[in-house]
């Protein structure tokens, strides 16, 4: 009898201790279940910021393909012209200022884009060594843009006809132990591309 006791009491122990692991057994799995769902509602919002992204991402692209395949129609036959003429202006150290020499030039440049209409015309700017490669890329951008400038205004020329380009002091055409080589550097090369 008295083992029989023990072991009810056993047995309540068990039974009750059980109903605790339980309880608590639960609580975790519902605070787990909590952080789940409050993890998955986060990734939730993340894709649909994704998505939408996504599809923002997409909208351009098909914008820049509509644009490319604009610019490729225009270009088409580009392939067939030749330079018609070519030039070169000087500018003075360290300056973009369009001179009475170089005005000339560039009137030249401008006539020969008023005889042909369809004509392009490449304008690249040149510096000498003297300065960094950045300060000298920025220079040489500056005498290209100066020169676009004035056949714009001068003679009207669409901007979407000129192209500009700056190869700063990368592609001299005189060595530095010729004489006046930084002055031969300091350019601006004009090259009209068109039909004959």
């Amino acid at each position: 009898m008295k083992k029989a006791l023990v072991f009810l009491v056993l047995v309540a122990l068990i039974i009750g201790g059980c109903g605790a692991s339980k309880d608590y057994v639960a609580q975790q799995i519902a605070d787990s279940e909590g952080r789940t769902g409050a993890q998955i509602a986060g990734l939730t919002d993340k894709t649909d910021g994704n998505a939408a992204e996504i599809a923002k991402l997409r909208s351009l692209a098909n914008e820049l393909s509509k644009k490319t395949d604009m610019a490729i129609n225009e270009a088409k036959g580009f392939e067939n012209y030749q330079i018609i003429w070519s030039g070169e202006v000087n500018f003075d150290f360290d300056s973009y200022a369009i001179t009475e020499t170089a005005e000339t030039i560039l009137n030249e440049a401008g006539e020969k884009m008023e005889a042909y209409p369809g004509a392009v015309i490449e304008i690249a700017g040149h510096t000498d060594r003297t300065g960094s490669s950045g300060y000298n890329l920025m220079l040489g951008e500056k005498r290209s843009n100066a020169a676009k400038r004035f056949l714009s205004d001068r003679f009207g020329i669409s901007l979407y006809r000129m192209f500009i380009i700056s190869y700063g002091k990368d592609k001299p055409i005189a060595t530095p132990d010729e004489m006046h080589a930084a002055s031969k550097n300091r350019r601006v090369t004009l090259k009209v591309w068109g039909r004959l």
